[in-house]
């Protein structure tokens, strides 16, 4: 995975032949005390939902150099080993993530698909006619990807477990970061400041 700072990416990953990642509440809130501790340092979150089987992050690249490294072809050695550290940090996450729940549930071998992808949601030499062309996401033509494709990307995550009539409403499915917006939650895992650069949030204001 490639990043470049101050650019939106939509990260994902599934289990293994879309097998379930997730088996109890208590795994849900585990792999996020690992996503806070992996994956804040490098990137505010936007956006976030795990789903049984799968899980969706919507991020912006620190621009801190100490945070992550840009992946242009001008590299020095320094943005190289940032952008290295994260991409290893969240292998470390996911791996460590796996070993539990090997541990927890006597099983053995890969519980997520091998590469995580990243997507950049505002770089527009990187972007296909299509947003989504994955089992894990719906295909869209956006005339103003700068505007619409962060919108677009926001909403789709919170709409994950309404889409796989799990809950009824965005706000009933609880490892979603939907539920922040919503001010149902006081959650410190979503930068919700830095997402109003971006989103439209007006649609989720509650009556």
């Amino acid at each position: 995975m490639n990043f470049e700072k101050e650019h939106l990416y939509h990260i994902y990953n599934q289990g293994n032949n879309r097998q379930k990642i997730f088996f109890e509440r208590e795994n849900y809130l585990f792999f996020l005390r690992k996503v806070r501790n992996q994956v804040l340092p490098y990137v505010d979150i936007l956006a976030y939902c795990l789903m049984p089987n799968h899980f969706h992050f919507m991020v912006k690249v620190k621009t801190k150099d100490d945070a992550i490294g840009s992946a242009t072809q001008s590299r020095t050695p320094n943005t190289m080993k940032t952008e290295i550290d994260f991409n290893k940090s969240i292998g470390i996450m996911l791996a460590s993530y796996t070993r539990a729940i090997n541990n927890r549930y006597d099983r053995s071998g890969s519980l997520f698909r091998q590469k995580t992808k990243a997507n950049c949601i505002s770089c527009s030499n990187s972007l296909s006619p299509s947003f989504y062309q994955t089992e894990l996401g719906a295909q869209l033509n956006a005339c103003d990807f700068l505007k619409q494709y962060p919108q677009v990307c926001f909403d789709y995550i919170h709409q994950n477990p309404v889409k796989a009539k799990l809950v009824s409403k965005i706000e009933d499915w609880e490892f979603s970061s939907a539920r922040d917006y919503l001010k149902l939650r006081d959650g410190s895992l979503i930068n919700i400041n830095k997402a109003k650069e971006y989103i439209d949030l007006s649609h989720l204001n509650r009556k």
